[in-house]
């Protein structure tokens, strides 16, 4: 049965944010949007796997039911600004279903084009500029950075492959780890812990965990519940990997976990937050417009929470997540771009994903991690913090 032709474009948009990394609450609420402003009545229900949209007649006598099969999708900021763009030009009327439809299948065919030396070196200088966050040396920032690389190129063949695909995280924690145990042989004063953890932190699902459990203080318990124990699995994949290849090393070489001091200057470790912001660009696809203020919003994040860092953990991560929705919905009435373009960049800075990889490291590794000690207290403030500033600014009941 051929889909009415007045639900095509309803459906349309609802894969297409589906795809770009929208959390399904927000998709929700702004299909029902849409659809009450174009005069259709209709429900969605939005899970990781799968859409489900019921449309009603006039009188409700009769629906049309469209459920439809489509994989997680990862998060496209530019894809998704260019979306909302063209669906409030028909919300104005200034074009109608079939230009939109035409727009849309643009958009995502402009999503697929990458520039692969740019996005080598986004994961490269963004594996480094993690390890400066993390307070390491010189000599574990540049392992770092070749190790982002050596992510990538697993990355890029994990899309022609399906047996990468399905081991990625797992296979290129395990090579990484194999890699930096080896360089060590040759190199002394790499921090091992650290820099394996920066070179696999772009598979990190810090931002998943915080939307997950966004979308379950939301009420939406079924994908909320999903997308947490997707993330729970894909960190355990990544810490899999990194024990399989520390078991693996002591064959071969002698492994050294002993403390490594910092040689970095402060202002340098903090030069680490813009410069991941920047190398995130290429990575979230992020439209030229945005670009410079997602910068300023992961910068302000970080500033926001290492000045108030004297009023504890949970403090400073509420007050810097009510901060990142503030300038984000400033900055969107700039731009015109959705606040949600703003507040992923922003929330990056703040997310505990890394903290966890940690806390499970010293449980069950005893790796000498500075502060390591109460890591599991602090990621679940930090998750406090950071769903609570979003509930208290009300961007929970926002698209």
């Amino acid at each position: 049965m051929k889909t009415p032709k007045q639900y095509q474009f309803i459906i349309q948009l609802g894969r297409a944010l589906h795809v770009y990394g929208v959390p399904s609450y927000k998709i929700q609420i702004y299909l029902s949007e849409v659809s009450k402003l174009k005069g259709i009545r209709a429900s969605f229900m939005d899970t990781p796997t799968w859409i489900n949209y019921v449309f009603y007649s006039e009188d409700e006598d009769e629906s049309y039911n469209h459920i439809e099969s489509i994989p997680p999708g990862g998060i496209n900021l530019g894809a998704l600004s260019q979306t909302v763009e063209i669906t409030n030009q028909v919300l104005a009327d200034e074009i109608d279903f079939d230009e939109a439809s035409v727009r849309l299948r643009l958009v995502y065919k402009q999503s697929l084009n990458v520039n692969h030396l740019i996005l080598t070196l986004a994961f490269a200088l963004g594996a480094g500029a993690f390890s400066l966050l993390m307070g390491t040396n010189l000599i574990s920032f540049l392992t770092a950075c070749l190790m982002g690389a050596v992510v990538y190129a697993l990355t890029y063949l994990s899309t022609k492959y399906q047996f990468l695909s399905n081991t990625l995280e797992a296979l290129a924690a395990f090579i990484v780890t194999i890699l930096i145990g080896l360089i060590s042989i040759y190199v002394s004063g790499i921090n091992m812990p650290i820099t394996i953890l920066s070179a696999i932190i772009i598979f990190i699902p810090g931002l998943a965990i915080t939307t997950a459990l966004e979308e379950i203080t939301y009420k939406s318990l079924v994908s909320g519940s999903a997308k947490l124990f997707d993330a729970s699995i894909s960190l355990f994949k990544q810490f899999f990997g990194t024990i399989l290849g520390l078991s693996v090393l002591p064959l071969f070489v002698s492994l050294n976990f002993e403390p490594v001091n910092s040689d970095i200057p402060i202002w340098l470790k903090h030069s680490g937050i813009p410069l991941l912001a920047i190398c995130l660009i290429p990575i979230f696809q992020v439209r030229r417009k945005d670009i410079l203020f997602g910068v300023l919003t992961s910068v302000i994040a970080y500033s926001t929470t290492v000045l108030l860092s004297f009023s504890g953990i949970l403090l400073s991560t509420f007050v810097g997540s009510i901060a990142v929705v503030l300038v984000s919905k400033l900055f969107s009435h700039i731009t015109r771009s959705p606040s949600h373009v703003f507040i992923t960049q922003g929330l990056i800075a703040l997310v505990p994903g890394s903290k966890a990889f940690m806390g499970i490291s010293n449980m069950l590794l005893d790796t000498p991690i500075e502060n390591a000690g109460n890591l599991g207290s602090q990621v679940a403030y930090i998750l406090m913090g950071i769903v609570g500033g979003l509930l208290f600014t009300g961007s929970f009941n926002t698209k």
